[in-house]
């Protein structure tokens, strides 16, 4: 029996925050008692202890892989690069969100999925990963190839999530063309010619493939047992559409009336952590402390910035004064968890996973100082 217990420590449970000590045991969380340890302890010095973090979508492994616009890195280095960042920011849980869009038009805008879930398998197999990772696609509907290339990964990757995306100009995130071009042409570093050529087939694959492919992806989905998002719901038809679909979380709705929509239909809001920390949407969409402040938003995702997670946890409770500390952490542990499927984590309480996030907030702001997975620290 390998068994460590915790002490001096400010428990984050479900409902309180409590002084008390945690026993870990077999990679379990075996007791959680108030007060003083009763037995030889290491000692938090009066830290909170947080459930490990449970991420449903980063894309920042595509930024190791992508660090300038068209320089690809070397894969394996990416990969263990954003695990350990992931980690060090108290996610032991990741869906690494890989874009499923097939357009070698536009390099640096389509992802690579099938590399970056194959490395990924690798380094796991090679036991050099710190956090557990699942692989989310983010499949983008209106893409000819997207079924397919989506059908092989699931084959392959051991999917757990897909998203259901439509990032076509005029759609969604980008109401308008110019601000598809504006957007992409920050980011993709693109020629203005470039872009055209992009528009034009984006809007022309929109109208032969969005339709029939969504119709397709979702039944792939259903087939296999995974759980599907809608990505970027604006209209109350957006979210009949998720209803009818079978969607379980809507990400990034950029409207309040999809944000109210899918709450109404007992789908699971979630929004990115950076809008939050950032006060507000980098696109101009719908601010996501106010869906806080109406008790619409139940799941915070880092998004493109891995460490957004622990500010927005601690920010939200003292800035809007709507909700505790536990029910802020709920948002990156337990909500996340409960979305995808798994009852093993997201919580501090006997039976669960020990894994769980030491965090100071003496300073300027919380800091993980420690992660532990399974009882095991990676951080």
């Amino acid at each position: 029996m390998n068994e460590t217990v915790y002490a001096n420590a400010r428990l984050v449970l479900e409902d309180a925050v409590v002084e008390g000590h945690l026993v870990v045991r077999d990679g379990l969380i075996a007791e959680i008692g108030e007060g003083a340890a009763p037995r030889s302890a290491v000692d938090m010095g009066g830290d909170h202890v947080l459930p490990g973090f449970v991420e449903l979508h980063t894309d920042h492994v595509e930024g190791h892989l992508y660090p300038r616009p068209r320089v690809i890195w070397n894969a394996f280095a990416a990969v263990t690069a954003y695990d350990a960042q992931i980690a060090a920011s108290g996610i032991t849980t990741v869906f690494d969100s890989l874009r499923v869009w097939p357009d070698k038009r536009a390099v640096g805008m389509d992802g690579d999925a099938p590399l970056l879930s194959a490395t990924l398998r690798a380094a796991g197999e090679a036991g050099v990963l710190r956090a557990e990772h699942f692989v989310h696609l983010r499949c983008e509907v209106a893409a000819d190839g997207v079924v397919e290339e989506t059908e092989a990964l699931i084959e392959s990757a051991g999917v757990r999530l897909i998203s259901l995306m439509d990032h076509t100009p005029g759609q969604r995130q980008f109401a308008t063309v110019e601000q598809f071009r504006s957007y992409y042409k920050k980011k993709g570093g693109m020629s203005d010619a470039e872009l055209d050529l992009v528009v034009a087939d984006r809007m022309e694959s929109h109208t032969h493939h969005a339709r029939p492919n969504r119709a397709r992806l979702v039944a792939m989905a259903r087939a296999s047992g995974i759980v599907l998002a809608s990505h970027d719901d604006a209209t109350e038809a957006h979210v009949a559409e998720a209803v009818a679909d079978g969607v379980a979380i809507a990400e990034f709705p950029t409207t309040d009336r999809a944000a109210d929509g899918s709450h109404r239909a007992g789908i699971r809001v979630l929004m990115g952590a950076p809008n939050i920390v950032r006060g507000g949407s980098h696109t101009g969409n719908v601010a996501a402390e106010s869906l806080v402040r109406r008790g619409v938003l139940d799941i915070l995702s880092s998004d493109y910035v891995p460490g957004s997670l622990l500010l927005a946890v601690f920010d939200l409770p003292a800035r809007t004064g709507v909700i505790t500390l536990p029910q802020a952490v709920a948002m990156v542990s337990a909500n996340p968890a409960a979305a995808a499927g798994l009852a093993d984590r997201g919580r501090l309480a006997p039976g669960l996973r020990a894994d769980f996030v030491r965090v100071s907030d003496a300073g300027a702001g919380p800091a993980a100082r420690a992660v532990w997975r399974q009882g095991e620290r990676i951080a």
